[in-house]
């Protein structure tokens, strides 16, 4: 319940008026005085608390809506909604305001298409061992020359000092989270190549053999180099399923982080400084940031775990 934040009575004082005047023999007066509300008030709660209505605000609903939409409509409505049809097609279908429309799935609560097929459960899945599967994705950025309109507070039509893209390649160990970034010029078959093999050597230096790698189905990735290659040097590619980002999840979620802890997290004045501070913060992110779906440790201090078992 939400009580006004002029009230001068809440439920427990609205009781003690209650107990003081019927209990304790205080006069309304007396009582209404001491609680600090006028002694109408105080016969309103005394005649509630005779009736044994709880001392709770009551509804503000009238108990007849004459011109309510009739069950009949919003069921025609939560009908042509399961069948995917939006607010305004419904709205034009039965010559309806689309405001009524849009209440009345609010009310059966399908006012989002999301509600309308239950939630998937969430696919949670762990490798044993550091190595047996690497996850990769890309997240585009754009170059800039000056600082944009996050930092000099004019509208985007402002910012015309950007120039290009560049591609940030990140590769993450499924056990350990481990990760692995570099900051490249674009997103093609040989630059998606080159950033796998040398992810393979960093991980190799640390006593780690990839065994599988899982991507999404961009255009580097469904390539016929980046096959053959992934044959080539004896690694197994997984893809994930079509609109299902959420099958490479770790590597979708260390982006997330990366974008809110590197990317946007200070002022940098062009996109080389920016750059000149990833090296900084995967190190951290590796070695000092604790991650809670490792018990609050470090990613680096699960990488040889099963090795020390």
């Amino acid at each position: 319940m939400e009580i006004h934040g002029n009230a001068r009575l809440c439920p427990f004082q609205r009781q003690l008026i209650c107990t003081r005047v019927r209990d304790e023999g205080w006069k309304v007066i007396d009582a209404a005085n001491a609680a600090g509300c006028s002694e109408r008030t105080a016969h309103k709660w005394l005649a509630r608390y005779d009736a044994g209505e709880p001392m709770t605000d009551r509804s503000s609903r009238p108990h007849h809506s004459p011109t309510k939409t009739s069950a009949e409509t919003e069921a025609v409505i939560e009908t042509l909604r399961r069948l995917r049809m939006t607010g305004p097609e419904i709205a034009v279908k039965l010559d309806m305001p689309l405001s009524t429309v849009t209440l009345v799935l609010k009310r059966v609560g399908l006012n989002r298409l999301s509600k309308l097929e239950p939630p998937e459960p969430p696919n949670r899945y762990c490798r044993r061992h550091p190595g047996e599967l690497i996850h990769i994705d890309i997240k585009k950025l754009g170059r800039f020359s000056k600082p944009g309109h996050r930092v000099t507070g004019r509208g985007p039509g402002h910012h015309t000092h950007r120039a290009g893209w560049e591609a940030v390649h990140v590769c993450v160990d499924d056990t350990s989270r481990v990760a692995y970034v570099e900051v490249l010029p674009d997103q093609t078959a040989s630059t998606c190549v080159g950033f796998l093999d040398r992810a393979i050597a960093w991980f190799a230096e640390r006593g780690i053999t990839i065994e599988r790698v899982m991507t999404d189905n961009g255009s580097g990735y469904v390539s016929k180099l980046w096959s053959a290659h992934c044959r080539q040097i004896g690694v197994r590619h997984l893809r994930t399923k079509p609109y299902r980002p959420r099958t490479n999840g770790k590597a979708e979620r260390f982006i997330q982080t990366m974008l809110r802890e590197w990317a946007y997290a200070a002022v940098y004045q062009t996109s080389e400084q920016r750059h000149q501070a990833l090296g900084p913060w995967v190190w951290r992110y590796n070695h000092q940031r604790l991650h809670s779906a490792l018990g609050h440790k470090t990613p680096i201090s699960r990488l040889h775990q099963e090795d020390e078992r």
